[in-house]
C-alpha cells in the first residue's frame, strides 16, 4: 500500500536526516532559508505503523499573480530509490500531494549514482584526443540498479531535464561531480592518493609559509572579494553578498558544523578562500575563490588539503568536490578545474541528473520556453 505523505515540522525533518549516513545539504530544513524567493516545506513519508521512513525539502516557486508553483526537490528527496515499488509507494503520493498544493510541475534530483571513473581513467580520457566527453568514455564501474530506477521514472512519465548551462554545468544541480572516498582510509592513505603535483604543491605552500585558518561570519567580506575576482576571471555571474550571509546564518544556526569557511594567507594577505559543508558523513567543498596574485605559493592546494584533513577528522566517508564539466576539449577553460580536482585522487561520479514531471503540460511548456530564453 502507498506510504502516507504529509508536511512535517522542521525539527522532525532534521531528526530524520540525522539518522541517515548521508543526505544532500540541499535536503536539510535550513536550506530553505537560503532561498528566500522560494517557499520551503518539509515533507515526510510514513509507513503503516506511523514511522517516518523518508523526507524531502520541497521548494515552491510561485508563478507571478497566480497560486501555481514550480515544485523543486534539489538532490532529493531522501527516500528508498531502489525500492521495487518506487512509483506506487513513494513518488505517486508525492505527486498527488504537490498537485493538491498547487504545483504545475515537479523537478527533483535523485541522489542515485550511475557510473564512476577512477582518477587514472579521467587522466587518460583527458589525454586521449579522440575523447570529447566523459560520458562517452568507458566507466571504471557501473552502479547496479541505476538503470532500473531511470526506467521506472520514465514509465511514470518523468522526463530527464536537459542539462543546459555550459559544458555540462546545469542550471540546476551538477550531474557530474568529483569525489574522494574517505571511508576505511587513513589520512596517510588519502595523502598517498594525491598525484605528485598535488603533494609537491602542498609541500611548497608549507615551505613558503602559507597559513590556512578557519574563518567566521566576519570573514565573509574577505571571502567575497576573492570570489568576485574569481567570477571575473572565470567568466561566471557571482551570487550577491547577502546570499552567503544567509547561507552562513541559516546553516550554522541549524548545526554549528554545517558550514565552515577557510582562508589561506601569505604574509598577511588572503590569497584563497573556500566554504565546506557537512551533513552526516558527506562533506562538500562548496564555493572556492582565489586571487591571481602569488599563485606560485600554491594556496589552493594548501586550503584543500586542510579541508580534507579536517573532513577526515570529522569522520567523513566522502569528500565531494562538487561539479565538474564532462567536456574533454582542450580548448575549454573548465578543463583545468577538472584536472585540478582529478589530481586529488578519487573518482568522477555521474548521477541520474534532474527529472521533471509536468502536472500541467501547458504551464510546464511555458516555463520551459521562459527558462530557455533567460
Amino acid at each position: 500500500m502507498p506510504l502516507r505523505l504529509q508536511a512535517i515540522a522542521r525539527a522532525e525533518h532534521l531528526a530524520f536526516v540525522r539518522t541517515r549516513p548521508s543526505a544532500s545539504h540541499m535536503q536539510v530544513p535550513s536550506w530553505g532559508d537560503v532561498k528566500p524567493d522560494w517557499q520551503a516545506e518539509s515533507l515526510g513519508w510514513f509507513d503503516g505503523a506511523g514511522r517516518l521512513v523518508g523526507s524531502g525539502l520541497v521548494l515552491l516557486r510561485p508563478l507571478p499573480k497566480a497560486k501555481r508553483y514550480l515544485a523543486y526537490l534539489p538532490e532529493g528527496p531522501v527516500i528508498d530509490w531502489h525500492a521495487p515499488d518506487l512509483a506506487e509507494r513513494w513518488l505517486e503520493p508525492m505527486l498527488a500531494y504537490l498537485k493538491a498544493r498547487g504545483a504545475f510541475s515537479v523537478k527533483m534530483g535523485p541522489p542515485v549514482v550511475v557510473r564512476r571513473w577512477s582518477a587514472d581513467a579521467v587522466k587518460a580520457a583527458i589525454a586521449d584526443p579522440a575523447a570529447r566527453r566523459l560520458g562517452d568514455v568507458e566507466a571504471t564501474t557501473y552502479e547496479p540498479g541505476a538503470v532500473e530506477v531511470a526506467e521506472r521514472l520514465r514509465g511514470m512519465g518523468w522526463q530527464r531535464a536537459e542539462p543546459g548551462g555550459e559544458d555540462g554545468f546545469a542550471a540546476g544541480q551538477p550531474r557530474y561531480v568529483f569525489q574522494v572516498p574517505f571511508a576505511g582510509r587513513s589520512l596517510d592513505d588519502i595523502h598517498q592518493g594525491l598525484n605528485q603535483q598535488w603533494r609537491r604543491n602542498i609541500k611548497k605552500a608549507e615551505k613558503a609559509g602559507v597559513k590556512v585558518v578557519r574563518g567566521g561570519y566576519d570573514d565573509l567580506p574577505a571571502f567575497y572579494a576573492l570570489y568576485a575576482e574569481t567570477a571575473r576571471r572565470d567568466r561566471f555571474i557571482p551570487r550577491p553578498p547577502p546570499y552567503f550571509q544567509r547561507m552562513w546564518n541559516a546553516l550554522t544556526a541549524e548545526d554549528p558544523e554545517r558550514m565552515r569557511l577557510y582562508l589561506a594567507h601569505h604574509d598577511g594577505e588572503a590569497l584563497s578562500a573556500a566554504t565546506m559543508l557537512t551533513v552526516g558523513t558527506h562533506v562538500w567543498y562548496s564555493y572556492g575563490a582565489s586571487t591571481s596574485r602569488k599563485r606560485e605559493v600554491q594556496p589552493n592546494n594548501a586550503i584543500q588539503w586542510r579541508m580534507m584533513t579536517d573532513a577526515h577528522a570529522l569522520g567523513a566517508a566522502v569528500y565531494d568536490f562538487r561539479g565538474i564539466t564532462d567536456t574533454l576539449e582542450e580548448s575549454n577553460h573548465l578543463l583545468g578545474l577538472l584536472r585540478f580536482k582529478a589530481g586529488a585522487g578519487g573518482e568522477a561520479v555521474e548521477y541520474l541528473g534532474e527529472w521533471d514531471f509536468p502536472l500541467n503540460r501547458l504551464l510546464h511548456k511555458v516555463l520551459g520556453l521562459y527558462m530557455s530564453r533567460r
